[in-house]
């Protein structure tokens, strides 16, 4: 069986394992359809499981924001109309550094953008403490930072200091808690062009599309299952999980 053929049957991370062993070569002609293939499958997964639980979370009364002024504050956002064009700006920002992993442009073709973190500012009592909600920033957020007066004496700075640069998707768990922490999740931008890339920051040490793996595993929430935190979630994962789609 090819990529997609076993992707299909439930092989979703030994795929991947393998996808990531052909470095370059997953670039081949041979190769670069089928895993286009299986990068759509996995992403049209994501966009199906993050509708699962945003249903679910709205059904118990999870307090999402509901006063948006930015695409990045939805709980859900489709793909804008202009993604192309704005990842052709986000290639150009990187360039001097590297690329943008495959698995992140294919996240904003198809998924688009999520931020399930509670609403603070309405009400500080936490349904769960510590849990760590997804949360990926919209593509014309990323692009706003990206392309910043400052951007570009920023990401030299940091390529001088650590031999790559970043791109901040997402708050850390603290700050999603409204509490002052430490360095944003980031994705890594590869020095080749690459299928996946290293998700930095966060404490899996793992890359991205194992990152939304993982959040999956936990209906949503990274750290919810966390044995120092009290969180009461049992009930909401028997309903949840069961829908959920691997990735």
């Amino acid at each position: 069986m090819n990529f997609y053929e076993r992707y299909l049957k439930g092989e979703t991370k030994e795929v991947y394992n393998d996808i990531y062993e052909l470095g370059n070569d997953a670039f081949l002609p041979n190769n670069s359809v089928e895993i286009e293939k299986v990068l759509t499958e996995t992403f049209e997964r994501v966009a199906y499981n993050l509708g699962i639980i945003y249903k679910e979370l709205v059904n118990i009364n999870y307090l999402f924001k509901t006063d948006f002024q930015f695409n990045f504050e939805r709980p859900l956002l489709n793909p804008l109309p202009n993604t192309d064009s704005l990842l052709e700006k986000l290639e150009e920002s990187v360039k001097s550094f590297g690329f943008v992993p495959l698995s992140l442009k294919m996240f904003y073709k198809i998924v688009g953008a999520c931020n399930f973190g509670w609403d603070y500012d309405t009400n500080e009592d936490f349904i769960w403490e510590y849990a760590d909600p997804i949360q990926i920033i919209s593509l014309d957020e990323l692009i706003s930072i990206v392309t910043d007066e400052y951007a570009f004496e920023t990401f030299q700075e940091y390529y001088e200091d650590d031999g790559f640069v970043s791109l901040e998707l997402s708050a850390d768990y603290f700050h999603k808690d409204n509490i002052s922490g430490g360095q944003g999740y980031a994705l890594q931008v590869t020095s080749k062009p690459s299928v996946d890339g290293q998700f930095l920051y966060e404490e899996h040490n793992t890359t991205f599309i194992n990152y939304l793996r993982i959040c999956f595993e936990n209906c949503g929430f990274s750290r919810i299952t966390n044995p120092e935190n009290n969180n009461q979630y049992q009930t909401f994962f028997e309903i949840v999980k069961p829908q959920l789609k691997q990735i």
